[in-house]
């Protein structure tokens, strides 16, 4: 599948479409998730164009993986959370629906379900209010 240019995870990236951005640098954007699995679900953009893990470079693989260790402690900090999962899908039977490559950081909690990926739109000021305590976190642990 050829990348498409259009998708919204590369409108984000050219600034033409909003987010709620926590971390960004030469290779990763990181994000809040707007239909969250959990309280503190986010997303680590590669900014290189790819459709799925098979087609990342690399060294654009790696770049998400470091990110995402670098924000993931963040994340707990904010949210409290009592674990995280990493994911990343590959083609809409795994349950990608951007096609761009992505990584997922899902706080978990004891006792808490999660909500189906991409189901259930979140509270745009809950997430953003989050997306500001993810920011602090992110600068007081680095």
């Amino acid at each position: 599948m050829a990348y498409d240019t259009n998708n919204i995870f590369a409108k984000i990236l050219r600034g033409e479409a909003p987010s709620f951005k926590v971390y960004e640098d030469d290779k990763t954007y990181v994000m809040m998730d707007i239909m969250p699995q959990t309280v503190g679900h986010t997303l680590v953009l590669t900014k290189e164009p790819a459709v799925n893990l098979f087609d990342l470079s690399y060294d654009a693989a790696q770049a998400c993986v470091s990110t995402a260790k670098k924000i993931a402690p963040a994340i707990m900090k904010a949210t409290n959370a009592d674990g995280i999962v990493l994911s990343q899908f590959n083609g809409a039977a795994a349950g990608q629906t951007v096609d761009h490559v992505h990584f997922h950081l899902v706080p978990r909690y004891e006792g808490q379900n999660i909500h189906a990926h991409a189901h259930v739109k979140g509270d745009m000021e809950a997430i953003k209010a989050l997306a500001e305590k993810i920011i602090a976190a992110i600068n007081e642990l680095n």
